[in-house]
């Protein structure tokens, strides 16, 4: 099982199937969705698929979400990590990488959205050699701009979502050492 980096709190792995139960738990739980569309997953099914979905962009582009394992406890706390948009147009753009995150609410308010998208943000400039990496949260999902905020993503613009018509707010940080 690969390991993509680890923080001083945390272990950002390659998620598995072994990861099933944990990302049911995360992704059936209404409150993870309240800035997500409010559709949280209703089966196993659903959360089978992530992962395998997950897993194809590791082996399509050599990133995707990482399974968060929290190093005190050994818990599966959720997911972060890099993600290449390759269905959806976002802002006008396509085949574009985000940071992205998603944790159970117990560990939530704890600063691991902020620690593994630092992670995640320098395996994309140091090891993928990106130019640039986006990223969005719901206008409203305060802690989530914040913790982008705290990434290192400078606020751009807000647009309109317009499979879904949410408005988000879109972020981007540019590779300096690419200058």
């Amino acid at each position: 099982m690969k390991v993509f980096a680890e923080t001083d709190r945390l272990i950002l792995r390659e998620l598995t199937n072994n990861d099933l139960e944990g990302m049911f738990q995360l992704d059936s739980d209404a409150r993870v969705h309240q800035f997500l569309g409010k559709r949280p997953i209703q089966d196993k099914a659903d959360a089978q698929r992530y992962i395998d979905h997950t897993r194809t962009q590791y082996q399509k582009y050599g990133i995707g979400r990482w399974a968060a394992i929290e190093k005190e406890t050994g818990e599966f706390i959720g997911w972060s990590g890099l993600k290449m948009n390759d269905e959806n147009q976002m802002n006008g753009h396509i085949n574009f990488v985000d940071v992205g995150y998603r944790f159970i609410p117990k560990f939530w308010g704890k600063g691991y959205a902020t620690e593994s998208g630092k992670a995640a943000v320098a395996y994309g400039f140091e090891k993928m050699n990106y130019d640039t990496i986006y990223g969005m949260a719901e206008l409203e999902h305060k802690a989530s701009r914040k913790a982008l905020e705290n990434i290192g993503l400078k606020y751009v613009q807000d647009f309109i979502y317009e499979a879904e018509n949410i408005p988000l707010a879109w972020y981007e940080i540019r590779n300096d050492k690419k200058s």
